[in-house]
């Protein structure tokens, strides 16, 4: 198995939209091992939903997908969303297919089957940009958490963290406002489900509310956790 590796600055959010669970789940583990923080999502036009709504650094997208043609999905998300990334990942690898989509605004075409190895160049060939400094540092609600020195700060100067309770608190942060429920977290900060009842977020809040004081972190009582955007 290949070791993982860290993620890029500023912890890129990757959205994956495939109707295949097997390529679906082995893209999004395969990214999530190389320290990428990955939704994965099996219905295109909940795929599309989300890539609309939700502000993500890249999204990968399949083409043949019977409820709602992916070249479409396309469309409509740069219609939407002018400025995203947006890799194809499809069986279709003939030209034409290709070059409608670049012409539509894609900026790469990985046609399957894939290595993963390949995948993840591509991926971060595409997602260098997020390394300028400016885009080094989260801030939300009093907090800030720089994604280099792996270091969150909520006004009393800089407190190291662990690996997980970094992960967590990116999470969190870069969801400011919303709530993120316990199996999201544990999806996108461990790369696999616990059992049912598991409360392994629940002791990583804790601790990072020791860290950086009660009010970091709010409970939303039977849907998880969030930080206030403010």
């Amino acid at each position: 198995m290949q070791a993982a590796t860290r993620p890029v600055a500023g912890l890129a959010r990757i959205l994956v939209i495939d109707d295949e669970h097997r390529i679906l789940n082995f893209v999004s583990r395969g990214l999530r091992a190389h320290g990428y923080a990955v939704d994965a999502v099996a219905d295109p036009v909940e795929g599309l939903r989300t890539a609309v709504t939700t502000a993500y650094d890249l999204v990968i997208l399949d083409l043949l997908m019977p409820q709602m043609d992916g070249v479409n999905v396309l469309r409509r998300i740069l219609e939407a969303r002018p400025a995203q990334s947006v890799v194809v990942l499809s069986a279709l690898g003939d030209p034409a297919s290709k070059v409608r989509c670049l012409e539509l605004g894609a900026e790469d075409y990985l046609a399957k089957p894939f290595s993963l190895e390949e995948l993840v160049a591509r991926v971060r060939a595409r997602l260098r940009r997020i390394q300028e400094p400016g885009l080094a540092v989260l801030s939300a609600s009093g907090l800030r958490l720089d994604l280099i020195r792996r270091e969150a700060d909520a006004g009393s100067g800089p407190v190291p963290l662990a690996e997980r309770e970094f992960l967590l608190l990116q999470q969190l942060m870069a969801n400011a406002g919303h709530t993120m429920s316990k199996e999201r977290l544990l999806s996108s900060v461990w790369g696999y489900f616990f059992e049912s009842g598991s409360n392994v977020v629940d002791v990583y809040v804790a601790r990072l509310r020791r860290k950086l004081g009660p009010e970091a972190i709010e409970t939303v009582r039977g849907e998880g956790y969030r930080v206030d955007a403010g």
